[in-house]
């Protein structure tokens, strides 16, 4: 334990050591080593790849499920998205510096809030390897310094990616300790990591809702959470239909491992017989699994029950829990009661419910006739995202750039003194 300790220790020292100067940093000197990391990871994909066939072969071994093989495995397309994401950070504009606002005091002092990084961040994450090139390029536009921890079974393709990325950071003028993967596989690095809030000001755990409450518990350093995601369509009597159905499949099959996927649809009374069959038709050929509550069984044949325990599950697969519901009043108080508060959506051409949907539902990302899938910071034009936050403080909804920096005040004056 003790040398283990004394590693993480190191790194961590280090991390603080280079924030000073990470911060400081110009833009051109961030920008370009982020467009030299892209180039590194599409040159290193055969080697990312044949480290990212050994935790998929090992993932089978171990029967994990068919949506934690997805989230594991890398291709050419997705290293090619990686890459791609990188260089859509080093195109956004780059906070740091930027005065968020001034104003002047009676006294004559000029007081204003200059956009400053945080500094060193650790990242806790699971399966899903692409989130090691996500999160150091969002820490280095920021000016931090990022420690990321991933899962055992992505520790092969973890360290290929880091190492790639690293190598291009260092020779394009990001200091050694700016970026650091700790590559033990112990968890006891974890519980270390999360006691070190001398040198760490944030940790952003991504995975499942375990992981993230037992990051919660122990750290000693704030934390930026996401549970997990149950979300909702909600299709109105005043819906267009065409398009409810349209919206409806794509948000819960395109992607359906994903957390901002749907895992409840709810349906107005007033159309649902005209719109269930056919909606459960598509979903019957795309191989979901419908559960409905007793009006939609009635009006979708050979369905499971959907039981309470259904509003509440975060399925991440090709299951669907449907439900009718009087009116938008009834399917607002199912959301803000069953939602986690990450994406929510209404299919609808009345105006005035929209509005009342987007201002009574109390979610991060509240969507008026379109998918509940487009929570994500690359879709949002962030580039990318370091976690999707269903915190209200101090981010919410995909984190991009500006939501891993803080403030400072500065004043001026001209030898103003306090009477």
């Amino acid at each position: 334990m003790g040398g283990l300790k004394n590693d993480i220790l190191a790194i961590a020292r280090g991390a603080k050591k280079a924030s000073f100067i990470m911060g400081q940093l110009s833009s051109r000197v961030k920008d370009g080593a982020l467009t030299a990391m892209a180039d590194g990871l599409e040159r290193n994909k055969a080697s990312i790849i044949a480290a990212n066939k050994k935790d998929v072969k090992a993932a089978k071994a171990k029967k994990l499920n068919a949506a934690f093989i997805d989230r594991l495995t890398l291709d050419d397309k997705r290293i090619k998205a990686m890459a791609d994401s990188l260089r859509q950070v080093a195109a956004q504009h780059d906070p740091i510096g930027e005065v968020i606002k001034m104003w002047t005091r009676p006294n004559g002092l000029w007081i204003g809030k200059l956009r400053v990084p945080l500094g060193v961040i650790g990242v806790i994450y699971e399966s899903r390897p692409n989130v090691t090139a996500d999160c150091i390029g969002l820490c280095l536009k920021a000016g931090n310094c990022a420690i990321l921890r991933g899962g055992s079974e992505a520790i092969n393709s973890n360290i290929a990616i880091f190492e790639a990325l690293n190598d291009a950071a260092k020779a394009n003028g990001i200091p050694d300790g700016a970026i650091n993967l700790i590559k033990t596989t112990d968890r006891k690095a974890v519980h270390i990591l999360l006691t070190l809030s001398d040198y760490v000001d944030l940790i952003i755990p991504r995975g499942g809702e375990s992981l993230i409450k037992e990051v919660a518990q122990r750290s000693k350093i704030p934390v930026l959470k996401h549970y997990k995601g149950i979300c909702h369509v909600y299709v109105d009597d005043d819906a267009d239909l065409n398009m409810a159905e349209k919206i409806c499949f794509n948000a819960k099959v395109q992607r359906p491992s994903v957390c901002n996927a749907m895992e409840t649809l709810l349906v107005s009374e007033d159309i649902a017989a005209r719109f269930l069959p056919s909606m459960a038709k598509k979903y019957k050929e795309a191989g979901v699994e419908i559960r409905g509550c007793p009006m939609t069984r009635r009006i979708v044949k050979g369905i499971k029950a959907a039981t309470e325990k259904d509003w509440s599950t975060e399925y991440l697969d090709l299951i669907i829990s449907i439900k009718v519901v009087k009116d938008l009043h009834e399917a607002v108080e199912h959301i803000n009661k069953y939602s986690t508060k990450l994406s929510d959506a209404i299919v609808t051409e009345n105006y005035h419910n929209a509005v009342e949907f987007l201002r009574r539902v109390d979610s991060a990302a509240v969507y008026v006739n379109a998918s509940t899938r487009f929570t994500d910071g690359g879709e949002f034009g962030f580039g990318a995202e370091i976690g999707i936050s269903t915190d209200k403080f101090h981010a919410r909804g995909p984190v991009g750039v500006e939501e891993l920096t803080s403030y400072k005040y500065i004043i001026y004056g001209d030898g103003q003194i306090r009477e």
